[in-house]
């Protein structure tokens, strides 16, 4: 008896085609707008990771392209560069690294790392590079590497359930016209 009024009442639902489109309105427009919102969040969070990729290739194959000496003026505008190619001037960090490699100990260690922009990013230490044979390519001995690392925050511009993500980047590219990469701070 209880089944059966139930189910009458479950029928009469579904068959009814009567409803205000004030309340459906009420009820879609919000979930709508959340999705274009969402929609725009995600695709806005992929650009600022490409621009950042982008900008992190620029900047390796320069440096890779350097047959002169590096000094802080030059990273300094490096850095510069790096902020208009993202066309961002928020927080971006900057850490450009040489990485030699020793065949005879099996260890990678720093030729020269400096760091630009504010945050928590510090200059690589032979200590945190010389066992790090998972994130550094196969190297001859003597061979160096650059590697280029930025850090940057991106801020949420709607609230659709994504906070503030930092986005990081890294590039490993060898020298191209010059056997390795020199550093001087003057």
């Amino acid at each position: 008896m209880i089944l059966n009024r139930f189910i009458n009442r479950l029928r009469g639902f579904r068959e009814d085609d009567e409803g205000s489109i004030m309340i459906e309105a009420v009820v879609t427009l919000p979930l709508l707008i959340w999705v274009l919102a969402a929609t725009y969040e995600f695709f806005e969070v992929h650009r600022y990771n490409s621009a950042r990729d982008k900008a992190s290739y620029t900047v390796a194959d320069m440096i890779s392209r350097e047959m002169g000496t590096v000094t802080p003026t030059y990273i300094d505008n490096t850095k510069e560069l790096f902020d208009r190619i993202t066309n961002d001037d928020g927080v971006n960090q900057l850490r450009i690294s040489v990485i030699k490699y020793d065949a005879e100990d099996d260890e990678y260690f720093i030729g020269w790392s400096q760091v630009r922009g504010s945050g928590a990013m510090t200059p690589l230490r032979d200590a945190d590079v010389e066992n790090d044979h998972a994130e550094l390519p196969i190297m001859d001995d003597g061979e160096e590497v650059i590697v280029i690392e930025s850090v940057s925050s991106y801020p949420s511009i709607f609230d659709v359930g994504i906070d503030d993500i930092t986005v990081g980047t890294r590039v490993v590219t060898s020298p191209r016209f010059a056997p390795q990469i020199l550093f001087d701070d003057g």
